[in-house]
């Protein structure tokens, strides 16, 4: 069951990061909003078109017959990527020209914060499911993620986002050369997400959950949050917004987001929580 919920900042303060029905494993595509009732004129389809996105993977899979598809490359090591002591992770390398659903995650590079140089590190199951099934199992974290139990109930989690399409990328957060964090950076417009929002193409969501007690409480995830919602607007030029959808009830988390630099933008009912609806604009992010 995909997660709920994730811790960002203190012990009691749990982020609520993925709202059921709306991970990347549920195979679900985002709801058009089309009305049964509607007039069926021929003149309601003259503008309707493929996402860009689509025609892009249709016309690989012209010119690469046999390929494994968008986001499968050749497994790299944090040494390689400039980053030192942790085993862990692989790259989505979709070629030259970065035309994943993502703009090539693992490409991003290292990012300088006021509490450290941080990367993600997009997850390798087979090395990095140990690490994130132990930080899965701290009760206060699967009160919310529901994730706990053996690995291979993270291995199931990680392996539809891994082995898809390239709009989810699970990724390790890398603060000063050890791991920390657990992310999920995602195509939010084309997730279930989408159903529940007036999405714009190419928002981009995040997923967060603080690794361990001791990073918790510090301010982390605020400083952390805003420096990956930056990134993300940096290295993605199509994407105008990126969001989040804590619980509503999570106050602390709520107020991490808004720390940040989101914006308190709705209410909106997911399957499991009713969420916060945060936004970080690129509009306005030398502004907040």
């Amino acid at each position: 069951m995909p997660p709920t919920d994730a811790s960002t900042e203190a012990a009691t303060d749990h982020a609520a990061q993925v709202a059921p029905g709306s991970g990347p494993d549920t195979g679900t595509r985002p709801h058009t909003g089309s009305d049964p009732g509607a007039a069926t004129d021929c003149e309601d389809t003259l503008d309707l078109r493929l996402p860009d996105e689509l025609i892009a993977l249709f016309a690989r899979g012209e010119e690469q017959p046999g390929d494994a598809g968008a986001g499968v490359g050749e497994p790299w090591t944090l040494a390689e990527a400039g980053i030192d002591g942790v085993v862990g992770s692989s790259v989505a390398d979709s070629g030259a020209g970065g035309g994943d659903l993502l703009d090539r995650v693992a490409g991003w590079g290292p990012v300088p914060t006021g509490v450290g140089v941080f990367q993600l590190v997009p997850v390798r199951p087979d090395r990095d499911a140990p690490l994130v099934s132990r930080w899965m199992n701290d009760p206060a974290v699967a009160a919310f993620w529901e994730l706990e139990g053996p690995e291979s109930v993270v291995e199931k989690h990680l392996r539809p986002q891994v082995d898809g399409d390239g709009r989810s990328v699970p990724c390790l957060g890398v603060l000063d050369g050890i791991p920390m964090s657990y992310w999920e950076i995602y195509r939010a417009d084309l997730d279930p997400l989408a159903r529940h929002y007036p999405a714009r193409p190419h928002d981009t969501g995040i997923h967060l959950l603080i690794g361990t007690v001791a990073d918790r409480g510090r301010g982390l995830g605020s400083v952390l949050l805003k420096a990956v919602a930056d990134h993300i607007l940096d290295k993605r030029p199509s994407c105008a917004r990126v969001v989040a959808e804590p619980d509503l009830r999570n106050t602390p988390s709520v107020s991490a987001f808004l720390s940040a630099g989101f914006r308190y933008s709705a209410e909106v009912d997911l399957p499991d929580k009713r969420a916060a609806l945060m936004v970080r604009d690129r509009a306005l992010r030398d502004l907040l």
